[in-house]
């Protein structure tokens, strides 16, 4: 038996085909197109994230003689998606996570009082990151979008949300509660959405999806629609939580960083949702299909794999992303160059949606392996950041780091945050563990896996990175530097 797992991320859909033993038997990716429209603002066409579905998914299933005999859906978090249910078409782009422009509107809610009582019903904050204000700014300034909303011919989800609805033919208008916690719209301890946050924002129950467990059937792809297939769409996670289940994170004080688009570290808290401090957020991390939610406590942060990609694409310092490590590795240190990679504002711990990416210390010696040097240095001390958050929060020192997606190939990042967090940093042989979590969650619901614990024994280590030297007074400079970034946007 084998799963088809889908990945529907930032830049791109994965799509792998995991057997019976955690094993890929093939995969399958397409990129999708990034648009800027302005200065802060990032946005997707839902139409192409769809057809880079059915791209990556025809490519794994034509990669392998093992028919699949389930789904499972992971995505990229809080990026709000508006579309026709009958149809499948969109009215206008999607508002994707990393966008900014909703500053103004979390000041002005903030400035109104309001935060205290966001954070205690859904667990985060008011930030721009979320997808709640998104749909505040559509509905202000996008009228002729939002009609149909009111109208009742719009639905609004997050993209697992929209993928489900294409798979199914608009069968299926759902969300998981993992991914629904994302949105401050969602009430983590009741496990609903909430009529208060919905009436805050401005945005009609009546538009949101049905919320489901992370993992159970709850629906069938149409085969019209969907590559001729039909199969039980049978796990959904958002990213973040699905690497948790990929990682095997399943009992309270395991942890886990991702390495993407950004950098995403969860301490699984049990059946017990920790008020968020810090500069933390609180956050469900699974649902079970007896309405049993667990949570975790998450540090966001926003750029560290992107900010490699910039080296690439913005600066041309070098040809392709793992080219970073050789180049970062061929000097000592940084020489004294500190790089905030604040491209798109900073998450956890500092929740400033006015820093700007900035880069300090350099002299006429500076060279471009130092720039390479301070980006790694700065993905890792941006870690460190959000665990000394957690244990401040929770009490407790991590044990151990499990590490994945695509920067954790690179053994000089891992080493170094081995050093800087002073424990071990333990990386998986399957990196793609987000797409993993989401076959294994899939398969769990269908008796591909009896449990939890048949899951476990499929995880195998690539490597350890055991800690030596911590550089403290680099980590010094960082959060100098990162002081002086802050508000940069709000100059003018």
């Amino acid at each position: 038996m084998s799963v088809l797992a889908l990945d529907a991320g930032t830049t791109g859909v994965t799509a792998l085909v995991v057997d019976e033993n955690g094993g890929v038997l093939s995969r399958g990716y397409q990129e999708f197109a990034q648009h800027y429209p302005e200065t802060g603002w990032v946005e997707h066409v839902p139409e192409e994230i769809w057809q880079a579905t059915l791209a990556a998914c025809q490519s794994a299933l034509d990669g392998t003689d093992d028919q699949p005999t389930c789904v499972g859906i992971t995505n990229q978090r809080e990026t709000a998606v508006l579309w026709n249910r009958k149809r499948g078409s969109a009215p206008r782009r999607a508002v994707v996570w990393q966008d900014r422009r909703t500053a103004g509107i979390c000041a002005e809610l903030r400035d109104a009082g309001h935060e205290d009582r966001v954070t205690e019903i859904t667990g985060l904050r008011l930030d721009p990151y979320f997808t709640g204000t998104k749909l505040t700014w559509i509905r202000r300034n996008d009228q002729r979008a939002w009609s149909g909303v009111e109208s009742g011919d719009t639905v609004i989800g997050t993209v697992d949300s929209y993928v489900v609805s294409r798979m199914t033919g608009g069968a299926r208008h759902v969300t998981d509660a993992s991914n629904a916690s994302r949105t401050l719209l969602y009430d983590i301890h009741r496990g609903e959405w909430s009529q208060e946050m919905c009436e805050l924002l401005g945005v009609p129950l009546s538009a949101l999806p049905e919320v489901v467990p992370s993992y159970g059937t709850v629906g069938e792809t149409d085969p019209e629609e969907f590559l001729g297939l039909r199969l039980p769409i049978a796990g959904i996670a958002g990213d973040q939580q699905a690497a948790m289940f990929g990682q095997n994170c399943y009992t309270p004080g395991t942890s886990k960083c991702t390495y993407g688009t950004g950098s995403f570290v969860l301490i699984n808290t049990g059946e017990e949702a920790i008020a968020p401090q810090h500069g933390l957020l609180s956050t469900v991390l699974w649902q079970h299909p007896d309405g049993r939610l667990e949570y975790a406590l998450e540090g966001s942060i926003f750029v560290t794999g992107a900010a490699v990609q910039w080296l690439r694409d913005g600066l041309g310092l070098i040809d392709s992303a793992p080219q970073s490590e050789g180049l970062a590795a061929s000097v000592r240190d940084s020489g004294g160059v500190v790089f905030v990679p604040a491209l798109t504002g900073l998450g956890a711990p500092d929740w400033d949606p006015h820093a700007r990416g900035a880069v300090f210390g350099i002299t006429r010696g500076t060279q471009r392996a130092h720039i390479a040097r301070a980006t790694l240095e700065a993905i890792a001390f941006e870690v460190r950041d959000v665990a000394e958050a957690m244990a401040a929060a929770s009490g407790n020192e991590l044990p151990e780091l499990r590490v994945d997606g695509g920067a954790s190939a690179n053994d000089l990042l891992c080493q170094i945050q081995a050093d800087q967090l002073q424990v071990s940093v333990a990386r998986p042989q399957v990196q793609e563990t987000t797409a993993l979590g989401a076959a294994f969650l899939a398969g769990l619901a269908t008796g591909v896996w009896s449990s939890t614990d048949e899951l476990a024994r499929t995880w195998n280590l690539d490597r350890r990175f055991e800690p030596g030297t911590r550089d403290d007074s680099a980590h010094r400079r960082w959060r100098a530097a990162v002081e002086r970034s802050k508000g940069w946007a709000q100059l003018d």
